[in-house]
């Protein structure tokens, strides 16, 4: 197994047990405790675990929220899959909104060039993604700019959204669960995804595996406002009957 494979499965365990230990990763990679040490390193200088004594525990666990670079440097092949993915929920013609995040940005770079398309946006890299695109009527949501994920939030936002209404919203969570919802560390974005579900037709959620079963502080909507999940195999058995049971359907790609 090369160092990445094992970095990404050492980063996996973390999310889903909320810790690791270097005895425990060292016998189970049958590796030695210093690589283990070093796996554990390398990770925490991508931001998405913090060294504790004797192990790591996940940046979310701990309240830190991730980098919009960081996030978009993890999952990447689920992430593409489930962009490719949510290219067949797009209209054939009308408007649809793209939430701030990593996976959302994938989609925004694999938009059709051969339909006419309004993109709704409240994320500057998507923005930008989109500035040269002729096809695309973009309308990017004015407020505050939250640097760590480069949304826009806050008023002047919320705003512009009370006043618009698309066939689709794709969105983004830090976390989803049947029991607490979708969840995100920060109230102000909470807000704005929030009047995003509610201008939409239809809700789809684009979210990788690690999300499902992780609860963050603020909660924006319940499973059973969404229409649509897509995400990646990695999904633990039961769970895609669990999510579909609240109501939205379930796609693994």
């Amino acid at each position: 197994m090369y160092a990445e494979e094992r970095q990404q499965a050492i980063l996996e365990r973390a999310r889903r047990d909320g810790r690791v230990d270097v005895t425990g990763l060292a016998a189970e990679f049958d590796v030695t405790y210093e690589t283990i040490r070093r796996d554990l390193t390398a990770l925490e200088r991508h931001g998405v675990l913090r060294r504790v004594h004797g192990g790591a525990i996940p940046v979310e666990r701990l309240g830190f929220e991730p980098t919009l670079n960081v996030r978009d440097s993890v999952m990447t092949q689920e992430k593409e899959r489930i962009a490719k993915a949510a290219l067949d929920e797009l209209p054939a013609e009308g408007a649809v909104l793209l939430d701030a995040g990593s996976t959302t940005g994938r989609l925004a770079e694999q938009l059709p060039s051969d339909r006419e398309l309004t993109v709704v946006t409240n994320s500057l890299s998507i923005a930008l993604t989109l500035t040269t695109r002729t096809n695309i009527n973009l309308m990017f949501l004015g407020g505050r700019l939250r640097t760590r994920t480069q949304a826009t939030v806050d008023g002047w936002a919320l705003r512009s959204l009370a006043e618009s209404f698309v066939d689709v919203a794709f969105m983004a969570a830090n976390g989803i669960s049947v029991e607490r919802g979708l969840t995100t560390p920060d109230p102000a974005e909470a807000e704005v995804k929030r009047s995003m579900i509610a201008s939409a037709r239809r809700a789809v959620l684009l979210a990788d595996h690690t999300k499902v079963g992780n609860d963050n502080f603020a909660r924006f909507a319940s499973v059973e406002d969404l229409d649509l999940i897509i995400t990646d195999q990695g999904l633990a058995g039961g769970l895609a009957d669990e999510l579909e049971t609240a109501g939205p359907r379930v796609r693994v790609v």
